[in-house]
């Protein structure tokens, strides 16, 4: 299926409701205004394999975009629209872009963007004319609302958060199907149970892998999407009261500021309409994930994987509370822990996770990247570069990244067991953990804090969050000092950008 049949079906169901304002757009009119932009598209030379990138707010037109591409047979991206000029420029002429698109609220970084890009054909506005850019509605007008004459399956292809160096297109080769031949796009919804009686709250930018990929999927069944224009806690539960939402998606950080909203608070909002919560992008504590299947009942559902989707593990409710910490068992790929010699590790052992017999991918225009990702041996395994361990019954657990790892005295010490601890001390909102230069040790652990009250930063608050890290974790993991800050660097999913707290701090520390 895919909107084209839910539109037909259930013209006037909305597809997507804005949670700020009330706007919708039905599934007729996103049927009728994607079809209208397939045909400009190929009007404008566009043609199976081809490139757009957009760079455009949380609003339903985003979805116009992605599905005009997506029955065109083109590639995709969603740039981020937190990025600079420089990096929204290396994006558009990375992933060969034809037609960019983006709105008056990134006019400024994105027309100068542009102008660096010798490859882009044409350059679209969305609601009003920007300097080089054509007004949408006269890009569209001319063109008809019925579809294209052969409609085949596109594809995303999003871009890695860059922690190491330049971000990398994440490619994935073109089935050739009809549009809604590959039921394989189907997966995430049938697989979580979504259909056209479900409501499902988005609260995460859409330039992102899970967010675009889930509500692309359901798309293709039914679902309404409640789309928030970023996360606030209180907001969120209101939401799901407002709409009677029977599914979402979240990050640990959006747990951990849910359960630090006063008891009042979180006992104001009736959330019984809940089906499933899916979780991931990052390890959640243990505690926090207990607090939260406490609170809404056994329905969480975890997984891990990435945009690479080179494999998938994931874990009910019930499975995590037998292996606590665990994010599951494999549902794609195979999962093996391997030495830095590719060497398999034994059952309990840390190691960098590779998955075999998973998706096919390649790193966009980096073949050196691309190679880098496969294991040692030449048996095809590909890698995120993430540290785990596998239990005796096959569950995977997550150490941390390979990149992240910090060597202090020649000891391997993986900062997310820190930041698991710290951040439910009740006077932290949020918490990085680096190895910062130090002349005997190599690198010694730092916590870099967001305090729930900047007035209480100071040396008795950093003593009293080393004792609290030190009488629940070995001495070598805690952090020897501790730094305050309003706010940490995290993206609006939730992940935390480390590279610019260790760059800043190693910059303070060179000669």
């Amino acid at each position: 299926m895919y909107v084209g049949a839910i539109a037909a079906a259930t013209p006037d169901k909305p597809a997507v409701i804005m949670a700020g304002t009330g706007e919708s757009l039905t599934y007729g009119q996103l049927d009728r205004a994607s079809n209208r932009l397939a045909h400009a598209l190929f009007v404008a030379g566009l043609r199976p394999g081809d490139h757009i990138a957009f760079m455009v707010e949380n609003r339903p037109e985003f979805y116009v975009l992605a599905w005009a591409a997506q029955r065109s047979g083109l590639y995709f991206t969603a740039i981020s629209t937190r990025l600079k000029v420089d990096e929204v420029a290396y994006i558009i002429d990375n992933c060969e872009a034809k037609v960019f698109f983006t709105t008056p609220s990134y006019a400024t970084v994105a027309t100068e963007a542009a102008r660096r890009c010798a490859g882009l054909n044409v350059k679209i506005c969305l609601d009003e004319a920007v300097a080089d850019f054509t007004p949408y509605d006269e890009f569209v007008e001319p063109w008809p609302q019925t579809p294209i004459e052969r409609e085949l399956e596109g594809s995303p292809m999003l871009y890695s958060s860059g922690t190491t160096g330049r971000p990398k297109g994440i490619k994935r080769q073109l089935t050739g199907l009809g549009m809604g031949q590959d039921e394989r796009v189907l997966t995430l919804a049938v697989f979580f149970g979504l259909n056209d009686k479900s409501v499902y709250l988005s609260p995460a930018p859409l330039y992102h892998a899970a967010p675009l990929g889930f509500t692309m999927s359901m798309l293709r069944v039914g679902t309404t999407i409640i789309l928030m224009d970023r996360f606030e806690p209180q907001t969120y539960l209101s939401l799901i009261e407002r709409y009677r939402v029977t599914n979402s998606q979240v990050v640990p950080t959006m747990f951990i500021r849910l359960l630090k909203l006063p008891p009042e608070v979180r006992e104001k909002y009736d959330v019984s309409s809940l089906r499933t919560v899916i979780h991931a992008a990052a390890p959640c504590p243990v505690e926090v994930k207990r607090a939260m299947i406490d609170w809404w009942g056994p329905i969480l559902f975890e997984y891990y994987a990435g945009t690479e989707n080179n494999g998938m593990v994931a874990c009910t409710s019930e499975e995590w509370l037998a292996h606590p910490g665990t994010v599951g068992r494999p549902l794609v790929g195979e999962p093996h822990i391997l030495d830095d010699n590719g060497d398999q590790v034994p059952v309990g052992t840390a190691g960098t996770i590779y998955f075999a017999n998973g998706t096919e991918f390649e790193y966009h225009g980096d073949p050196e990247k691309t190679a880098s990702s496969r294991d040692p041996r030449g048996r095809g395994w590909s890698t995120l570069g993430d540290v785990g361990y596998l239990d005796e019954d096959g569950f995977l657990y997550l150490t941390d990244r390979r990149a992240h790892m910090i060597i202090s005295g020649g000891v391997n010490v993986y900062p997310q067991e820190a930041e698991n601890v710290l951040a439910m001390h009740p006077k932290v909102t949020d918490v990085a953990v680096i190895g910062v230069p130090d002349s005997e040790m190599g690198e010694s652990v730092k916590a870099v804090v967001q305090p729930v009250s900047m007035a209480d930063a100071g040396p008795e608050l950093a003593a009293e969050l080393i004792a609290y890290c030190r009488e629940r974790l070995a001495h070598y993991k805690c952090p020897l000092s501790v730094d305050f800050r309003p706010e940490l660097p995290r993206l609006p999913t939730g992940k935390l950008q480390k590279r610019l707290l260790r760059d800043e701090y190693a910059k303070r520390d060179s000669p």
